[in-house]
Parts: structure tokens; C-alpha cells; sequence
């Protein structure tokens, strides 16, 4: 079953790890029922582990486990560096809270609060404590919390959800056990706590179960105990509606044990789940005792891979020592970047203060899927260098402000592009194999169509219309980020004259969303603090990628995770700015970026949001840093920043056209391929279209022959691979439209057989049965960055200059304002650097790249220009 999924790494092992302390005091010593929470490192100390309380002495029993009682319950707290593996308690100035055992912990920032519990005394109060680490000065305080708030218990779970919200459930007051779930705001005082009433499958009363918080807003309770003592395998997701409302949904999977009174701790998209105990007190031993559940791709794992069924292994401890040593209960864990720590524990009658760390999902145990056809195998990269710019191959200025390709320039784009069609074909053939019966009916099957009942609108409705001038980067000083900025009337561009008329039409689509707050710590912001520089960013000389393959993966597991949670059809409000194909070319996206804003709380990123088109990789030379940087930015900003699939999000396509290649070239050939492995399962996930204030629709391809309604792209599952996808994924990633607007109906597509280019007729029928009044898509290189077809219904959008470095072509993006007036804004491409190739050898290289890779896959021409003298029986007229 692994060998089918090699990203779903088994559970791992745990090991003995030794630490060190000064004196006797500073080590916590043997302990159960105690709280481990971890706190991010800061400016002035590295990240640590706080313990806190929990019993460190134990009274009756003689080997029989449910007879003994807990003593000794303490309120010591004890801080280990995880650099220095070094223990040291603490002593904090202010009121500590009560000694108590089976209470709840959560780190808020440098602060860890704490909440309920038991002790010496009975019940402790619901009273919130803070253990405030500010500057290294640690102080205890207690929290006024205004109004009713869940009351004394203990053996319940807390966590911090989508750093905001301190959530609460279950647990035993003393007199039952409960299934409440409560929350706090963070973020808003007077604090109070808020009972919740979530929606879905709600789960049942518990105590003693374990809860995790993953980064992106997902809170996950496991396991526990019900009111008849019976130990519980179930696990539920509680996630936040951007309408405040609450959900609790039932996670699938088959865990290995029910448990209570274990531990768990999620490690990107891993929760880790060990040891615990089963009725009678026994405790989970063999190979449940230790067991991952990956909420990505939502199984179990133990350490021999992929659970279908709950596994008894008694009597497996005595081979592996590594099994008894998990055999524990009353245990905490918490993790510090990739690493799991536990600390303590119940086994029997004996208290343990044993340390133990493993690993998520070492790279050593990765055994990466390849494609092994002929036509995936790596491009080679020729250290030959003879396309370099030379006199004849500069931008030619028109009076109009448009841009034209040299003679030669056009040559090279429409040379040969046979191979893109083959690839094409390729994928085309295996997606009708797949959907035969929908592509009998899809072009004439109007039982999927939306009833004709357009109506005109009101007049108080907002018409989308797009500005009659656009903006542009003067190209005199192009070379200058800071270059000046003017405005020009679209009469002026060369392959733009046609007029935009708008229909007033509305459609009603509500969708739900869910909230997430950004995390104020993680890769993500490596990502961006690296990347994110739209005035000063350079190419590294070496062209070595910053990330390793393990950081790729928990970048796609964090991303992924997010986009599942997404409708197919995004549902956006404006204002929104629209960016076409990138193809890697990176320094576009920063100079666009500089020039009309970029997504940070720095540039504009609080009052627009950013939508991508797709086409995020191939072609240009820094695929790695256009996607790595895209997911980080989503991740950040998952409310305002939008990507949906290109067609060169799927693995045959960038197998083919320097994606791949890329990554071996750039991270090494096993992290490379891990990686492009690991980038294609998250492209599945992608969300296929957006539309904006109901009014336009945007997606990557356009409406080929099959598309009649929006419904039938938002009834497409996802994940989903290009090959298994219907006619309707096709249509919507590869079809064009027509030459121009005097060419109607279905015509043939020079990409590849079963391909089409739909007639401005096609879009006017579309527009009009959906209550539609614009389509943006991207897809194909055209001059002045955007252009208009169907009497301006239809906008091509493309944001890479100079494509493929012969085009000659302006980058676009669209700024869809709030009144729904759009306004182009262009830049220029580069001129030729001043320095000779023999002192650039950085630009020799990305010449040498970009020409190779021409060769090998020639680029589609731009849209608008003359096409090859094919032989008619080429793939371009099949």
C-alpha cells in the first residue's frame, strides 16, 4: 500500500534523547498528568519547551494500575532549550496558579496560558493564568475574563486556533463528562468566553482526549474516554466559517487503538499521535502505540505504513524496545519544528522522566515516485550559447505605444511547436478515454446549461467596464523600477481597437468560506522575507534553490491544506488584481509588484485582493521562486490572495517544458524530483476558476465546447490529475478563442487533436445564460499584455514580457476596481543588459536556458500573429 503513496511516510520512531541540568531542582523529574507546550523562538533565546505541573508521586498499587492515586501534584514550572537540551526551572514573580494535574495549556506569542485542571483542593477555578515571557522577565498573571466561561474541570483539551481564538472542549467537572466547546478572542477585550454551537457532526461527551491546533486554523480533537469508561478511536476537525459560525467534521481514516490519556501534536499536516490507555487501565502497546493521522491526505499511519483496520501487535515490545518505550499514559508531547518531544508519563505504577524525540518523515526514508516514460525524462541543457540579443533583435517603438516582433524573433516562435501539441494530445487522449459518455453529449447537451432567463438588470447595478485608458511603464526608463508611469488611451495600442459592451446581469452563487488567520511564525515568512523584494531582488549567480526538499513539503502541506477547504469556482469581491501567465518569470512578478503595488501589509494587500490565472512554472528560469513564493504568499494572506490551475500545473505538461528540470537542476536529483513530485500533488488541489462579484468569471483556458453553465465547472472534485479529468478540465485549462471576432462557432485548435478555439458567438451565448457580463482568462502570449475578443466580453490576459526571450511582448495585469471599471496596467520588457555577454555570465546562462529549452519544446506563437506553413496532415489541423 506505501509503495503506491510514497509521500505518506509511516509514523516514526521514537528514541531516548539525553538532557542536561544544573542542579537537581532544575530537572522536573518523574511526573504524569503534566502540560508541555512549545514557545517560538525569539530575537534573544531559541525555541523551548515549557512544563508545566502534573502528579510527581504516586500512592497505593501494586502493579495493578487502577488501583493507584496520584500524590505529589505540584505547580513547579520547568523551561528546556531545545538547542542546549538544557532543563531549568523557572520562578516567576506574581500569584502562580494552584498545584494541579489533567489541566489544559496553550502558548499565545512568547506567553503560555494555562486553564483548569485538578489538585489537592479538587477542582481548580476556570480562571486563565499567563506565564508572560516578555523580555526574558517571567511574570505570572491571571486573565479577567468578563461573564460565564466554561466552569472548573479537568482531563479537557485547549488550544490556540488560527492564532486568535483559545478554544476549550470536554473534559469532567466533576459531576459528568462533557462535550462543550467554547472559545475566547484573543484579539478583543474585554475578554469573554463565547459557548459555542457548532455545526456538523458534533462529537461525543469525553474526557481525557488530546487536541492539536494546526497552523492554518484547523483544530483536531482525539480520542479520549465517553461517561461509561469506554476508550474512544474517533477524531473531529473544528474549523471557522468566515461568518463566525463553527464546524465540527469527522476526520476519516481507521486509527490503530482508541486511547485516552495520550498525546498528540501536529507537525505540519501530521498530527502524532502516542501511547495512551485502554479500558481497566492497560495501556496501548505494540505497534498502535504509536500512529500518525496525515489530515492532507486524511489516513492513519503506524510505523509499517498506510492502518485499514485496527491492529493488535501484543507481544511485538519484546523485539523492538522502541515499542515498550512508547507503552505510556498521562504522557505530554509537543513538537519543535520538525521534531516531536515527549516528556514523562504512567507505565503500570511507575512515574517515568524520560525525555524521548523523533523525527516527521526523515528524507532518508523517502522513496520518490518518477516518471519513467521516454518523453519525462530530463531535458538536457546545452552549454552552447548562440541566442543572444543582437542589434537586429531590439524592441521597435510604434507612435501608438504598441510593441512588434522582429522578423527573426517570429521565426523562432513559430518554427516548429509540434511538441507542445503532442503533448497536449497526450493528455487529451487519456481524459477522453476517461469521460467517452460526457463527450458525446457535451456540445449539445443542454439539460447542463442554465434555463435563458437573462434578464437586462436594474440601473442601479454596477456594469463591469473597462477604463478607456490603460497604464503603462514608460519605456525609456523600463531599465529603472522606479521608472515613470504614464497613462494611454487604448485607441492607442496596435492590437487593441475594439469597444467593450457590457450586459447588466446578476447570478446568485453563495458559497461558503472558511477563516483563517496567519501564523505569526513558520516557513511561510521565510519564504516571503527572502523573496518578497519587488525594488532589489537578484538571481542567485549559482542558480542553488534557497529550499530543501523537506521544506518544500511542509510549504505544499501548509498551502494544501488551505485550498481543500476551497470551492472550485472561487467566490471573490472586488477590488482585484488580475495577474495572467507568469512562467516563471520571476523578475516580472517583482517589477509588476513594484510598479502598481505588491501583497504585504507594507503595499496593498489590506484593501485589494490578488488573483493568479495560473501557469505559475515552465519556461523561464525561476519557476521555484514564482510557485514557492505565490504559496507563501496564500498561506500568509489565505482571505486575499487567489490562485487557480493553469494547464502547466500538471506533472506531463512541466515534465515536458522545464518545471523538472528545473528542480533537478536546481535542489539535486533526488530533492529535485521529491520535490516536482510533491509540487504536482499539490497542483490537484488547485481551486479551477474565480468570479468576481458574480459579474465575471475568470479561469485559465476558457469555454471550449462543453462549458454552458458555471455549475458544471463547480460539480469538478478535487484533487484532480489532468488525465482523469472530464472534457469540461480540458476545455477549461487548454481551449482559445478564435482568431478574431469575424471567426465564429468550433474551430480546430493548432495545440493538439480534440482541442478547440470557440467563436465570440460561443461567448455571448455564455455570458448571457449565466448572467455574466465579462470572462478574463490567460493562456496565450498576446502584445500589449491584454487583449479584447467578442466585442470586448472577453479579455486574454498574459503577465510574462519578452516571452520565451523572443516575443517582444508587454505584461499585463487587471485591476478590477470597486465600481467594476477595469483598468490594464502594462509594463515593457527589459532592454538587453549593458555588460557583453563575456562579463554576464549570469545572463549567458539564462540565455542558454531559455534557448535550449526553445529548441526542445518550441513555445506556442502569440496570439494574433502568423502561424506555421504546417503540412496539413501536422498535428496543428488534426
Amino acid at each position: 500500500m506505501m509503495g503506491s503513496k510514497p509521500w505518506l511516510h509511516p509514523a516514526p520512531t521514537y528514541r531516548l534523547l539525553e538532557t542536561f541540568w544544573d542542579t537537581d531542582e532544575d530537572a522536573p523529574g518523574p511526573r504524569c498528568g503534566h502540560t508541555l507546550t512549545a514557545v517560538a523562538a525569539t530575537k534573544t533565546h531559541g525555541a523551548r519547551l515549557i512544563l508545566f505541573g502534573g502528579a510527581t508521586a504516586i500512592e497505593g498499587g501494586n502493579g495493578a494500575a487502577p488501583g493507584i492515586r496520584l500524590a505529589g501534584v505540584t505547580n513547579c514550572i520547568h523551561s528546556f532549550d531545545v538547542l542546549t537540551r538544557k532543563w531549568t526551572r523557572l520562578r516567576p514573580a506574581g500569584e502562580p496558579p494552584s498545584p494541579r494535574a489533567a489541566h489544559a495549556a496553550a502558548a499565545v506569542g512568547t506567553m503560555v496560558v494555562f486553564q483548569g485542571g485538578i489538585g489537592p483542593a479538587g477542582h481548580s477555578t476556570d480562571d486563565l493564568y499567563v506565564l508572560d515571557m516578555t523580555n526574558e522577565k517571567f511574570k505570572w498573571h491571571r486573565v479577567v475574563v468578563q461573564g460565564q466561561g466554561p466552569g472548573p474541570r479537568y482531563g479537557h483539551v485547549m488550544d490556540l486556533v488560527a492564532q486568535r481564538y483559545l478554544v476549550t472542549v470536554s473534559g469532567n467537572d466533576g459531576k459528568r463528562v462533557l462535550s462543550d466547546a467554547w472559545a475566547l478572542d484573543t484579539a478583543q477585550k474585554p475578554y469573554a468566553w463565547q459557548r459555542l454551537n457548532p455545526e456538523g457532526d458534533r462529537p461525543s461527551a469525553r474526557m481525557y482526549a488530546t487536541a492539536s491546533a494546526r497552523t492554518d486554523g484547523m483544530f483536531l480533537l482525539c480520542g479520549g474516554r465517553d461517561a461509561s469508561g469506554t476508550p474512544l478511536a474517533d477524531a473531529y476537525g473544528l474549523l471557522m466559517h468566515r461568518n463566525g459560525q463553527w464546524e465540527w467534521t469527522l476526520a476519516p481514516g481507521v486509527a490503530p487503538s482508541p486511547r485516552y490519556q495520550h498525546a498528540a501534536v501536529f507537525v505540519g499536516a501530521r498530527l502524532h499521535v502516542t501511547g495512551g490507555a485502554l479500558r481497566g487501565g492497560r495501556g496501548v502497546e505494540g505497534e498502535a502505540a504509536i500512529a500518525v493521522l496525515d489530515t492532507a491526505a486524511g489516513v492513519w499511519l503506524d510505523r509499517h505504513g498506510l492502518v485499514t483496520a485496527s491492529r493488535g501487535s501484543k507481544g511485538q515490545n519484546e523485539q523492538d524496545p522502541s515499542l515498550e518505550l512508547m507503552r505510556r499514559c498521562r504522557h505530554a508531547a509537543a513538537s519543535v519544528g520538525d521534531r516531536i518531544y515527549i516528556y514523562g508519563g504512567l507505565r503500570g505504577d511507575t512515574l517515568l522522566d524520560e525525555c524521548l524525540v523523533a523525527e516527521n518523515s526523515p528524507h532518508s526514508s523517502i522513496n520518490s515516485p518518477v516518471i519513467t516514460s521516454e518523453r519525462a525524462i530530463g531535458i538536457p541543457i546545452s552549454n552552447n550559447s548562440n541566442f543572444l540579443p543582437d542589434s537586429d533583435g531590439k524592441p521597435v517603438t510604434h507612435p501608438s505605444g504598441g510593441l512588434s516582433m522582429d522578423k527573426d524573433s517570429m521565426e523562432k516562435l513559430t518554427k516548429d511547436f509540434a511538441a507542445e501539441a503532442e503533448a497536449a494530445n497526450a493528455v487529451w487522449q487519456l481524459a477522453q478515454a476517461a469521460s467517452a459518455a460526457l463527450e458525446v453529449t457535451s456540445v449539445s447537451d443542454e439539460g447542463s446549461q442554465v434555463p435563458d432567463t437573462a434578464s437586462e438588470g436594474s440601473d442601479s447595478e454596477s456594469a463591469v467596464r473597462l477604463h478607456p485608458r490603460a497604464v503603462v511603464v514608460a519605456k525609456e526608463t523600463v531599465g529603472n523600477l522606479g521608472g515613470m508611469v504614464r497613462q494611454l488611451s487604448l485607441d492607442q495600442f496596435e492590437n487593441e481597437s475594439r469597444r467593450m459592451l457590457p450586459s447588466y446581469n446578476d447570478i446568485s452563487n453563495p458559497t461558503k468560506k472558511f477563516a483563517r488567520q496567519r501564523s505569526p511564525q513558520g516557513l511561510h515568512k521565510k519564504i516571503i522575507s527572502t523573496l518578497l523584494r519587488p525594488r532589489n531582488w537578484k538571481a542567485p549567480v549559482n542558480r542553488k534553490f534557497f529550499l530543501d526538499s523537506y521544506e518544500v513539503g511542509e510549504l505544499c502541506y501548509a498551502a494544501e491544506q488551505i485550498f481543500m477547504h476551497e470551492p472550485t469556482v472561487l467566490q471573490l469581491k472586488a477590488p482585484v488584481k488580475v495577474f495572467g501567465d507568469l512562467h516563471g518569470q520571476f523578475g516580472d512578478l517583482m517589477r509588476l509588484f513594484d510598479e502598481y503595488g505588491f501583497p504585504s501589509t507594507a503595499g496593498d494587500i489590506t484593501y485589494i485582493d490578488y488573483l493568479f490565472l495560473g501557469d505559475y512554472v515552465d519556461r523561464g528560469q525561476h519557476s521555484l521562486e514564482t510557485i514557492t513564493l505565490l504559496l507563501a504568499l496564500k498561506i500568509e494572506y489565505p482571505e486575499n490572495v487567489h490562485l487557480i490551475r493553469g494547464n502547466h500545473e500538471a506533472a506531463d505538461i512541466n515534465a515536458l517544458f522545464g518545471f523538472r528540470i528545473e528542480c533537478i537542476e536546481r535542489m539535486g536529483e533526488s530533492d529535485g524530483i521529491w520535490a516536482w513530485t510533491r509540487f504536482n500533488q499539490l497542483f490537484n488541489y488547485l481551486p479551477l476558476a474565480a468570479l468576481i462579484e458574480k459579474k465575471i468569471i475568470c479561469m485559465h483556458g476558457g469555454i471550449g465546447r462543453s462549458i454552458n453553465s458555471l455549475e458544471q465547472i463547480e460539480k469538478i472534485e478535487r484533487p484532480i490529475t489532468m488525465d482523469a479529468g472530464s472534457i469540461v478540465l480540458m476545455d477549461l485549462l487548454w481551449s482559445d478563442p478564435t482568431e478574431n471576432d469575424s471567426v465564429e462557432g468550433l474551430r480546430p485548435n493548432a495545440r493538439g487533436p480534440g482541442l478547440v478555439t470557440f467563436g465570440p458567438d460561443r461567448v455571448t451565448e455564455f455570458c448571457k445564460k449565466n448572467k455574466l457580463q465579462l470572462i478574463i482568462r490567460a493562456h496565450e502570449c498576446v502584445m500589449d499584455g491584454f487583449e479584447r475578443f467578442a466585442q470586448g466580453q472577453l479579455i486574454t490576459l498574459f503577465s510574462a514580457t519578452n516571452y520565451c526571450g523572443t516575443a517582444n511582448n508587454a505584461g499585463a495585469i487587471l485591476v478590477v476596481g470597486r465600481g467594476l471599471v477595469i483598468v490594464p496596467k502594462l509594463i515593457h520588457p527589459l532592454p538587453p543588459p549593458l555588460q557583453s555577454p563575456e562579463t554576464s555570465p549570469e545572463r549567458v546562462m539564462e540565455d542558454t536556458w531559455m534557448q535550449e529549452l526553445n529548441i526542445q519544446r518550441p513555445p506556442t506563437p502569440t496570439r494574433g500573429r502568423p502561424q506555421p506553413d504546417h503540412d496539413r496532415s501536422s498535428l496543428a489541423y488534426i
